[in-house]
């Protein structure tokens, strides 16, 4: 068998259309198996998987890789394959009034192959996740894998080849030009996780295909403090969603709005929080490592340009920088404003801004006047606030009074807005997303549609105007 990073991919996606072509409309036998195959990658090779992420990262505690992808992951096929099949039944009702006794009904059925490109900060989830999705709407999956992850990328393909038929999954390895290509391949719809900036490319290349898309970007998430606040919780919550994978989550908190009396407070219950979380971040094995060098010098580069723009730091840690195991110490930022680029762009990264409001809805004026983000959280008591919130703001999910755990709720949708991307996934949601419901008009053997037929005289003006009455 080839290496995925030397397969011809529009060869490989024409077999896998001639395949799906043969058996269109997989029974749920067929998409339980692969969902069954699925979960065995996951659970037979937990140990293996937590490796070779801890060893790509340079520190991935594994406590983090099982928390926020293995056990999301496995949840996820549990509750495909709890209700898949309630999900491919068609759903039927009784045609609009005009013309009954006829009956309407929309038939789920496979879009054909998906194509899915997975990011590096959660390579396990965000290949998992949507792959999940796909199956269980009874397509066939193509996914391309980061080159920032390679040891976990070249195991996931091995598993993927180990436990499914060969024309059923295919994983692609390769670098930047390996994922330009594949994003130009004319799949029957396209799930890309990643940043703004390389979305815009993907949709290009998808374009020219007429490829739909879903999108899962990015952007500023940020955190409101009301005054309505329980803030010790808030302050905790935060910092958890800032620090699991060191802030290298795309849903992460980004900047903190927070009332202007209560910027030293933060600072104080946030350090207080981080030496209780994280007693000691230099050997603590519980705190992940910056990815990349590269992303490494972004993210101090940053933190660095801020400060010199004069920005003040605020080291939540006593622990040291050490550039050669890219540990980055969590640093508060205050006195920040908008020229600065660590408040322009997504940080990423364990750094994180605190921008003082004087009165409630100042904070919420904030929020609007921004490019909409992919996650926004409040943490506030009175529902008069949270509803006006809720009202008056976009943004690709939420969670009230707490950080990240939106994300992992079966029943809702995951997906960006605006510059945080379009479309959504998860649960039934993500079944949708890759099915076409195909509407279907069943007309009874009697019927009155004769009634409207030419020549056009006294009787067709009647039948319309009595139509029209009835809307």
């Amino acid at each position: 068998m080839n290496k995925p990073d030397t397969l011809d991919l529009p060869s490989e996606l024409k077999r896998l259309r001639e395949v799906q072509s043969r058996d269109p409309l997989p029974g749920w036998q067929t998409r339980e198996r692969r969902l069954r195959a699925l979960e065995a990658v996951v659970l037979q090779h937990r140990d293996e998987i937590a490796e070779a992420i801890n060893a790509d990262f340079g520190c991935r505690p594994r406590e983090e890789t099982e928390m926020l992808e293995i056990f999301p992951s496995v949840s996820g096929i549990r509750h495909a394959l709890r209700h898949g099949r309630r999900w491919m039944k068609p759903q039927r009702s009784m045609a609009s009034l005009a013309f009954l006794p006829a009956r309407t009904e929309m038939r789920p059925q496979p879009l054909g192959v998906v194509g899915i490109i997975v990011p590096w900060n959660y390579p396990l989830l965000l290949a998992v996740g949507p792959m999940v999705d796909a199956l269980a709407a009874g397509n066939r999956v193509m996914v391309k894998m980061s080159e920032y992850t390679p040891r976990f990328s070249e195991l996931f393909a091995d598993l993927v080849a180990r436990h499914f038929q060969p024309d059923e999954v295919i994983v692609v390895n390769g670098d930047a030009s390996v994922g330009q290509t594949f994003a130009g391949l004319p799949f029957d719809h396209l799930l890309f996780t990643g940043s703004t900036a390389v979305g815009y490319h993907v949709m290009r290349s998808a374009s020219a295909n007429l490829t739909p898309v879903t999108l899962e970007l990015g952007g500023k998430s940020p955190a409101i403090i009301g005054p309505g606040a329980r803030f010790e919780h808030a302050v905790e919550r935060i910092v958890f969603g800032k620090m699991v994978n060191a802030g290298q989550t795309c849903i992460a908190p980004d900047y903190v709005l927070l009332p202007r009396a209560d910027v030293d407070r933060f600072t104080a219950a946030a350090r207080d929080t981080v030496k209780r979380l994280y007693p000691d971040i230099a050997s603590s094995k519980q705190y992940a490592s910056i990815a990349t060098d590269r992303h490494y010098q972004r993210l101090s580069g940053l933190r660095d340009s801020a400060v010199a723009a004069g920005a003040r730091g605020e080291r939540l840690s006593d622990a040291i920088d050490q550039s050669t195991q890219r540990l980055l110490t969590p640093m508060l930022l205050t006195d920040v404003n908008d020229d600065m680029a660590v408040m322009q762009e997504e940080i990423f990264g364990p750094l994180l801004p605190l921008v003082p409001y004087d009165n409630f809805g100042d904070a919420i004026d904030y929020v609007v006047a921004r490019p909409r983000p992919l996650a926004l959280y409040l943490f506030e008591e009175n529902q008069a606030r949270i509803d006006q919130v809720l009202s008056r703001t976009h943004a690709g999910g939420v969670s009230l009074n707490d950080t990240l755990y939106h994300i992992a709720q079966h029943g809702l949708p995951f997906g960006g807005v605006g510059p945080s991307g379009m479309g959504g996934y998860h649960g039934e949601a993500g079944f949708r997303t890759f099915s076409h419901f195909k509407p279907v008009f069943r007309q009874a053997r009697l019927n009155g549609t004769g009634l409207l037929n030419p020549p056009y005289g006294k009787r067709f003006r009647q039948m319309l105007e009595i139509l029209l009455r009835r809307g």
